[in-house]
């Protein structure tokens, strides 16, 4: 009587390259979703809320002295961006262009100039922009006031220094980011950290800046899909695991059904002729379907056939 090898275990089945490698991937995946994809998405949303919040807070207060907003040190606190304030004093030049920085989809040169503030202290000011002529030429510009004037504006945080060198291009020191500190070495003053864009209507303003749209844009949806994303990949492996081992579990207890089955004593007949019990032996055996649904010989119904026959 033949009987079953033994299973080995059931978890032994995922040990192979293909599993072992799909559960690796998908725990990369997860762990890069929940840790860099979804908050990064989830930053941008709450800083976009936050500097709507400002725009709107200052829009909805009268303007300030410059010198009641800035620090002891002359530097803006990231949370009074956006705070409209006066400041007096006069243009002190030279221009400086800031390039690669496109106002309304239109090639454009912003106009960052040095104001001397009647404290003696430098500050850069955003005039506005300029439509660039076959979207490379400065065109001409009106010049900045000469004389002593207030401005009302909006304070802006240093953008940083980009990695791209300044350059001397068509008469001008341009750049590619607004940084007060890297302007006022172009220049050769010291300047105070912030810099004030300017509203329309101010005195030596070109094309105001526009100001942003109060909209926050998808962020909070794409941060919110990263970690659904970051959940079902798992549970979709899961799912694939119960599957498989649940066909497995199935296709052993059929196993063993036609196991008994073959056991079982079969009830008296006529016995076959010898030339066709000999053409039989080992090709009768009953057929089972296999894991998957394809049908084939169950393995042990052979041995058991040509033992049959060996008995009469």
């Amino acid at each position: 009587m033949s009987t079953q090898p033994a299973e080995k275990p059931w978890w032994r089945t995922f040990l192979t390259p293909g599993w072992v490698i799909a559960a690796l991937l998908i725990a990369a995946f997860s762990y890069f979703a929940f840790t860099v994809l979804a908050p990064w998405q989830l930053d941008k949303n709450e800083r976009l809320e936050q500097r709507n919040e400002h725009i709107v807070e200052a829009f909805d207060q009268d303007p300030v002295p410059l010198s009641s907003v800035l620090r002891a040190d002359g530097s803006l606190s990231p949370d009074d961006e956006w705070t409209r304030v006066t400041a007096t004093g006069r243009f002190t030049g030279p221009d400086v262009l800031l390039r690669l920085r496109p106002v309304d989809r239109t090639p454009a040169f912003q106009v960052l100039t040095p104001f001397t503030l009647d404290n003696g202290e430098t500050l850069l000011v955003n005039r506005g922009w300029v439509p660039a002529r076959d979207s490379t030429k400065v065109p001409d510009f009106a010049a900045a006031p000469g004389s002593v004037v207030t401005l009302t504006g909006m304070l802006r945080l240093d953008e940083g220094i980009h990695p791209t060198a300044p350059m001397q291009d068509q008469g001008y020191q341009m750049v590619y980011s607004i940084s007060p500190g890297q302007i006022g070495e172009l220049t050769g003053t010291d300047m105070l950290s912030p810099y004030l864009q300017l509203l329309g209507g101010e005195p030596g303003v070109l094309e105001p800046i526009p100001l942003p749209q109060l909209e926050t844009g998808n962020h909070l949806s794409y941060g919110l899909q990263w970690i659904a994303f970051g959940i079902l990949a798992p549970a979709g492996l899961i799912y694939f695991i119960a599957a498989e081992t649940r066909e497995r579990r199935r296709y052993r207890e059929e196993q063993e059904q036609l196991l008994l089955a073959d056991a079982s004593p079969t009830p008296a007949g006529p016995a076959p002729e010898p030339a066709a019990a000999e053409a039989n032996v080992g090709t009768q055996g009953p057929a089972q379907r296999s894991r998957y649904g394809q049908t084939r010989r169950n393995p042990w119904s052979g041995a058991y056939d040509k033992e049959q026959e060996r008995s009469r």
